[in-house]
């Protein structure tokens, strides 16, 4: 949302999010209709993805923008996202067949479910969405962090000086913004705007989600660590250490004078 801000330059964008920003990775939509319309577009392109920056063509003519969260929030956003999908829109979407299995038993609580995400050991490759999945990304996009092209950008410096990360980023993008066009910009890149609008800035189809609200649930940190005793935070921390290098973790933990 924050690039096609900047890229429009105007909180009234000419067609949904998702059709503006197609999320390239996600099979709902076929390869082609979206090589199609990336092709036809006369506008600056920008494109979303879920892969690690190891996965995807590297070019130096575009700016690789990552954007990292703690990863404890980060888990409590994809236990509630799960219940928000609507599995079998899904599948047709995607070609597979309908599920026939009988309804699977409800997940555990989400206190439970976070300690098991903390502790699962899996191939990062294989699950991106796994403690170990999200490190492997950030931890590659970490160590690029200097080249001119790589931007990392932290959830809650999103969150807590949205207007200072819009202008480094437009910065970065080389992207001029009048002075009288960015209060608006600002507020529509917020989280109560981008709610109240959800309908056109989720980035699924119709009937993906249950609710497009309700993809904007809370928008805040600190979650996940509240879920947390002392003893099973510092179980997640001694994890992370053997996930990630010391100098990132305090930079996603906000910890110390670790700056990207």
């Amino acid at each position: 949302m924050i690039c096609a801000l900047l890229i429009f330059q105007t909180p009234r964008l000419p067609a949904p999010l998702s059709r503006l920003s197609p999320w390239l990775d996600w099979l709902v939509i076929p390869k082609d209709e979206v090589y199609g319309a990336l092709a036809a577009q006369a506008h600056r392109r920008f494109i979303k993805t879920h892969t690690p920056l190891d996965g995807i063509p590297l070019d130096s003519r575009v700016t690789y923008v990552v954007v990292a969260r703690d990863p404890l929030d980060m888990a409590v956003s994809l236990y509630h996202h799960s219940d928000n999908l609507d599995r079998e829109v899904i599948r047709r979407l995607t070609g597979q067949p309908m599920s026939r299995a009988p309804a699977t038993a409800p997940r555990p609580p989400l206190r439970e479910w976070l300690l098991s995400w903390i502790d699962r050991d899996v191939d990062p490759q294989e699950e991106l969405d796994s403690l170990p999945g999200v490190l492997w990304h950030l931890s590659d996009a970490w160590g690029r962090r200097g080249e001119s092209n790589i931007v990392l950008v932290h959830y809650d410096d999103l969150s807590t000086d949205l207007e200072h990360e819009m202008r480094q980023l437009a910065a970065r993008l080389r992207i001029t913004v009048p002075e009288q066009a960015w209060p608006q910009l600002v507020a529509a890149a917020g989280f109560e705007q981008m709610r109240r609008r959800a309908d056109q800035v989720v980035p699924a189809p119709p009937g993906v989600l249950k609710s497009s609200s309700g993809f904007f649930r809370q928008g805040t940190s600190g979650s996940g660590r509240r879920l947390l005793t002392d003893a099973e935070l510092a179980r997640y921390r001694a994890r992370t250490t053997q996930l990630a290098p010391s100098d990132l973790l305090s930079w996603l933990h906000r910890e110390g004078d670790a700056t990207p």
